[in-house]
């Protein structure tokens, strides 16, 4: 029994390293999501149904904050604290 939890033990750090890159992984795609969404709102971007559409230039910065938010997520730095502090 000490030996599966020695185990488990050792799966999670891997585990935790590989939920760390898809979080930055994926908020970087959001992120890189939503600069297209607002410059395809803003009619920078032409040729889409949302080209010049104000809800997707307002939508895309938006998106692309939340896809920031994800990175930052992923990239903080999780603080292990002893029992009694």
């Amino acid at each position: 029994m000490a030996r599966e939890a020695g185990r488990s033990a050792a799966l999670v750090g891997p585990l935790i390293l590989v939920a760390r890159v898809l979080l930055v992984g994926v908020g970087l795609l959001v992120t890189v999501v939503g600069v297209v969404f607002a410059l395809q709102g803003a009619g920078v971007i032409g040729g889409s149904f949302m080209s010049g559409t104000t809800t997707w230039a307002i939508a895309g910065p938006v998106i692309a904050l939340a896809g920031l938010a994800l990175v930052m997520v992923g990239l903080r730095r999780h603080v292990h604290l002893k029992k009694g502090q």
